[in-house]
């Protein structure tokens, strides 16, 4: 089992800047692939990036790319989400995600395990 607690949602004005963390507890944590979604009312849950087990490759939505890093320590079992010149267009709820699939895959379906999400909003 691999528990997922999310934080560091809040409130922002557009151009700024949020970093988001996923706390990973469980006794095989550091085997999962790491991903983040995110799901504004009324839309689907949409993929935003991810990191590999080892750390060593991300993806990210074209959406985010440019403006989102998604890196991970597993001596903390943490994973984050660096979110910079932010767009309202970016506020969600915000879920990161664990894969265990061999190759990483990027649909919500797919995913082992969820957290309870942590809200994004960005004013303009």
């Amino acid at each position: 089992q691999v528990q997922l607690i999310e934080s560091g949602g809040g409130l922002v004005q557009a151009g700024g800047s949020l970093r988001l963390s996923c706390a990973a507890s469980g006794r095989t944590a550091s085997n999962y692939h790491i991903e983040w979604f995110r799901q504004a009312p009324g839309k689907e849950r949409e993929f935003v990036a991810a990191v590999t087990w080892d750390g060593r490759n991300t993806y990210y939505a074209d959406s985010v790319k440019g403006r989102f890093t998604i890196s991970r320590d597993n001596v903390k079992n943490t994973v984050y989400l660096q979110m910079d010149r932010l767009k309202p267009e970016d506020t969600a709820l915000y879920y990161c995600a664990a894969d265990d699939s061999i190759k990483l895959v990027t649909t919500p379906a797919l995913m082992t395990y969820w957290g309870k999400g942590t809200p994004v909003t960005v004013s303009s």
